[in-house]
């Protein structure tokens, strides 16, 4: 299996898995908390089918990646990256982060600049600032909110997935038409074979402040959210992102939950080619 190893821990290195299938121009897929590569499915075939080169990988602590106790911040998220970019000697390269991976995005191009990569997207993604501060009244929680989950998933970590996938998804309303109760058992099954330090050190890096990294991007970023979002609301996510990145496309899509990439892969996989045509 392919790995590039990007630290040591102890006696252990750590090593981060991804995959790389198909050819043209490539573009790296970045996936959200909890999952990994894998939640890419219904995008990677698409982008394949279209002549693009994907590469999906899997965040440290997640997925067939190394679980270690250290590094879960969004610079080492971004170094990451970054190691996994120059092992693969990418250029002209596309990238999409959802969720999570929207910080990724926005931290990478913020540290190492855009002169290896042409264009960007990010899907509901974690970014711009989502702590409610006295110079950010409009963000997305208090800090007791995440706090909260955080003591949750270190409580029953397992329960805990159960409840996020009915909000990852909107389970309410789309079980049955959109997703089935396979994709939300495997989403769980991910979730819970994650580092379950990691699980718990992710929550903080939620609010981190990408207000400083955005504004250094200079290629094209298309930014989508949906409506409909319980995870990450809208509000607090797409509109102030695009408002941060200069010439940036905003596109929201009515209805959809934060597990947009599966319950509206269609309209998704739309814009994505679209967009990186």
């Amino acid at each position: 299996m392919p790995f590039v190893t990007v630290g040591q821990e102890n006696s252990t290195p750590i090593e981060i898995y991804y995959e790389d299938h198909g050819s043209g121009r490539p573009i790296i897929l970045i996936a959200g908390f909890p999952l990994g590569g894998r939640a890419w499915e219904r995008q990677e075939r698409a982008l394949i089918a279209a002549g693009h080169r994907v590469i999906t990988y899997d965040r440290r602590g997640f997925g067939k990646s190394s679980q270690p106790s250290v590094g879960y911040d969004y610079d080492t998220f971004a170094s990451d990256l970054d190691q996994l970019v120059a092992h693969l000697d990418l250029n002209d390269f596309d990238m999409a982060g959802h969720s999570m991976g929207g910080g990724e995005v926005a931290r990478y191009l913020g540290t190492y600049g855009t002169a290896r990569v042409r264009r960007a997207c990010i899907l509901s993604g974690v970014p711009p600032y989502l702590l409610k501060t006295a110079d950010n009244p409009e963000g997305g929680a208090d800090k007791a909110l995440f706090d909260g989950i955080q003591k949750a998933i270190a409580d029953d970590r397992l329960a805990f997935m159960t409840g996020w996938n009915q909000n990852f998804f909107n389970l309410d309303e789309n079980l049955g038409s959109r997703i089935s109760e396979e994709v939300v058992r495997d989403a769980w099954n991910t979730a819970t074979a994650a580092s379950p330090a990691g699980t718990i050190a992710c929550v903080p890096t939620w609010y981190t402040d990408f207000r400083a990294d955005l504004p250094k991007i200079d290629i094209p970023v298309l930014v989508l959210h949906g409506t409909k979002d319980r995870v990450l609301p809208i509000d607090a996510g797409g509109p102030r992102t695009h408002a941060l990145i200069r010439g940036s496309e905003y596109v929201a899509i009515e209805g959809a939950p934060h597990g947009l990439a599966w319950t509206h892969a269609d309209e998704v996989n739309a814009h994505l080619l679209r967009f990186f045509a």
